[in-house]
């Protein structure tokens, strides 16, 4: 008998760097979906049941930092924020904004189950969000300018692997539940497998510009955007292997 396909099929690209012992491994499925952050528009959140109402997105842990400069950044970010753009600006001013949870992470403080830059519903200086986002908006900047690297980069992920010779092998894929550690797999929902997500009207590619040329750097990212452009100039949106969130929609 023969077996059936799997269910996550992906479809992917890989080119050399011109300018380093690299290779690039991009997921094209992923890329040219229309998956769009949904925050604050249905998004189910990142916990074990339904959080539609909270309106955390995928706030309610913190953010994980990548290493000392991704901290310093945070804090330093973190006293140019304004009353007005952050509701919890007296309580990160007076505490600080940074904690070491139980497992020994550390990340942005929480207060009430969420991340200390989120604003709340209700809130009525700049509204509903990060504060970060608000200000970057404010100051003509891109948000990338001012978060933590994890809040900007998600939904995308990027590994790198370097094998015996020191040659890199750099993945460029969907942020995926187990990126989360153990408790990813708990969530009630995740953005990137079921449809309610893919509802943007731009691919991933030209949605998230600024975040992918930010990962790659200019040269790759160029490289990259060339190669899907021309694909759909020739071929149109459809892809061999349409998202598995919206093959069999």
């Amino acid at each position: 008998m023969t077996p059936h396909a799997p269910e996550d099929l992906h479809e992917w690209i890989s080119f050399e760097d011109p300018d380093e012992q690299r290779t690039w491994l991009f997921d094209v499925t992923f890329l040219t979906s229309n998956w769009s952050c949904i925050f604050a528009g249905g998004c189910k959140g990142v916990v074990s049941e339904d959080n539609t109402e909270a309106m955390q997105g995928c706030c309610s842990y913190g953010a994980h930092f990548t290493g000392p400069d991704d901290i310093a950044h945070t804090r330093a970010m973190a006293e140019r924020l304004t009353s007005d753009q952050w509701q919890h600006h007296d309580l990160g001013t007076a505490e600080g904004v940074i904690e070491v949870n139980e497992h020994g992470d550390t990340t942005t403080r929480l207060v009430d189950d969420a991340c200390i830059f989120l604003n709340r519903p209700g809130f009525e200086g700049d509204g509903l969000g990060c504060a970060f986002h608000h200000a970057a908006i404010a100051s003509g900047q891109r948000h990338l300018d001012w978060m933590p690297e994890v809040c900007w980069q998600l939904p995308l992920r990027q590994v790198d692997e370097t094998d015996e010779l020191g040659h890199v092998t750099s993945t460029v894929r969907e942020w995926k539940r187990r990126d989360w550690g153990e408790g990813g797999a708990d969530f009630h929902w995740w953005c990137t497998e079921g449809p309610d997500a893919f509802v943007g009207t731009r691919p991933v590619f030209e949605e998230l510009t600024d975040e992918l040329r930010q990962l790659v750097g200019d040269v790759v990212h160029e490289m990259l955007v060339h190669h899907l452009r021309d694909r759909i100039r020739r071929q149109g949106t459809e892809v061999h292997l349409p998202h598995p969130a919206v093959r069999h929609r």
